[in-house]
């Protein structure tokens, strides 16, 4: 049967010359810079990491695919922005990918298809679910080269609005959208992820955040016992149930604390003196910091309270906070530590936004998690892509959908012969050298 479905085709014609084009240029990969996630992978080992912990039942003398293989194949398709799994039923013969997942582009065989990638999504039971969640966290202390002194973590939610029936999704009244509300933690220090985990589309419970710092702070001190640990938040992480814990397992804490006419009238002194000063100076905006020690009624003790009170010329704007540590005036408590936690929601967006983490569309919660996990293996490649170039470098700095268009989204025409396989890269490239220097720095030492 002869193949109709590659007619050529015309572009306007340039000096009187026809332009005509088709689709039968061979060999060509349009993700030439897949090679370095693979650098990249292979200097992190996620893909092996993960596979360990999937049991895989099948016959070995049968087995076409491996896990490490399937998994691998998955996260680099989404770091070059292919996020569904229907896009490996054309990815799985391109020569780029295949390269990148150690096979031959000509006489290798194809990576795995949609439907073996979809079976594996949903292979793992609840016990290797949350073996993978707990890799993620290994991953990121293993990223160090030894325990830090002292780290903090961000954690927050997010919506993730969901198209259908899928289990634990719930209608949440403030976003107005059936969704998922997972959590995400952060070492914005470093823009790293620690661990993603999928929930129901609601607030969190004291009682639930508990659980899960209970669970990430037990994981992080079997690797760094003597590391000292701040959890940051917004208001809705700093209930009761989750600070007692912290007290009691001797971990920091710094959460937004919503305003009441307690609050207010406790730091009414301070707020009047900002307010007179304004009003004498004709400033516009005028803005200080009180500390106070303050005790809701759900509390069993008075805790350290640090505000911010701004007077304006339309008012009083006083925003507080709620702390275990004990040094730092208010000023840098509120507005150098507090409000540094900005940059996890920047992490959020891109973690969603440019690697499309919000595509959990499973109907189980487990294979959800699974995919959330995969997205959070693809953001590692890009973060350690992005790691590997030299500061002086504009996209030492960039973001991952600028380092995709700049150093992923490469073509090139690959040629394998008997001996060797040839990649010939498009001469007018703009990081032709600094794909160069990245391609040779990421080469694993030799022996």
């Amino acid at each position: 049967m002869s193949d109709d479905t590659s007619q050529p085709f015309l572009f306007p014609a340039i000096r009187h010359k026809k332009i005509t084009a088709d689709f039968d240029g061979g060999r060509i990969t349009s993700d030439g810079g897949v090679l370095l996630l693979a650098a990249a992978e292979r200097r992190i080992g996620m893909a092996d990491r993960l596979a360990r912990l999937i049991a895989d039942p099948r016959n070995p003398r049968r087995v076409t695919h491996g896990v490490a293989d399937i998994l691998r194949a998955r996260m680099l398709a989404i770091a070059c922005g292919y996020e569904d799994a229907d896009d490996l039923d054309h990815l799985r013969c391109d020569p780029g990918f295949k390269l990148a997942c150690g096979r031959l582009p000509d006489t290798g065989r194809d990576l795995c298809s949609q439907p073996t990638i979809s079976r594996w999504e949903n292979a793992p039971t609840l016990r290797e679910v949350i073996r993978l969640t707990y890799a993620l966290v290994d991953t990121w202390c293993d990223s160090y080269a030894r325990p830090p002194a002292a780290v903090t973590l961000d954690i927050d939610d997010t919506v993730d609005v969901v198209h259908g029936h899928q289990q634990l999704a719930l209608f949440n009244a403030h976003h107005d959208e059936r969704c998922f509300m997972p959590i995400h933690v952060y070492d914005a220090a470093t823009s790293r992820p620690v661990a993603i985990i999928i929930r129901p589309g609601k607030t969190p419970s004291g009682q639930e955040i508990r659980g899960h710092l209970r669970r990430l702070i037990r994981r992080i001190r079997s690797h760094w016992p003597n590391t000292r640990l701040t959890i940051r938040g917004d208001g809705h992480y700093g209930r009761p149930e989750v600070m007692a814990w912290c007290e009691a397992h001797d971990v920091d804490y710094i959460f937004g604390l919503p305003g009441n006419s307690v609050l207010h009238r406790l730091l009414e002194p301070s707020a009047d003196d900002i307010r007179v000063r304004r009003a004498e100076t004709r400033a516009q905006s005028l803005r200080g910091y009180a500390e106070i020690r303050y005790g809701a009624k759900s509390w069993k003790q008075q805790r350290r309270v640090a505000a911010r009170i701004e007077a304006t010329t339309l008012g009083l704007d006083i925003r507080c906070v709620v702390t275990s540590l004990r040094g730092g005036n208010a000023e840098w408590l509120y507005g150098a530590l507090y409000c540094a936690r900005g940059q996890a929601e920047n992490l959020i967006k891109r973690h969603k936004g440019q690697l499309a983490s919000d595509r959990t569309s499973c109907r189980s919660p487990l294979a959800n998690q699974v995919r959330l996990v995969l997205h959070t293996a693809a953001y590692w490649l890009m973060l350690t892509l992005r790691d590997a170039i030299p500061a002086p470098q504009p996209l030492a700095s960039a973001e991952f959908t600028t380092l995709r268009n700049r150093l992923l989204k490469i073509a090139g025409r690959i040629l394998e012969t008997a001996t060797r396989v040839r990649i010939a890269f498009a001469a007018a490239c703009p990081e032709a050298a600094l794909f160069r220097s990245l391609a040779i720095s990421m080469q694993a030492a030799g022996p």
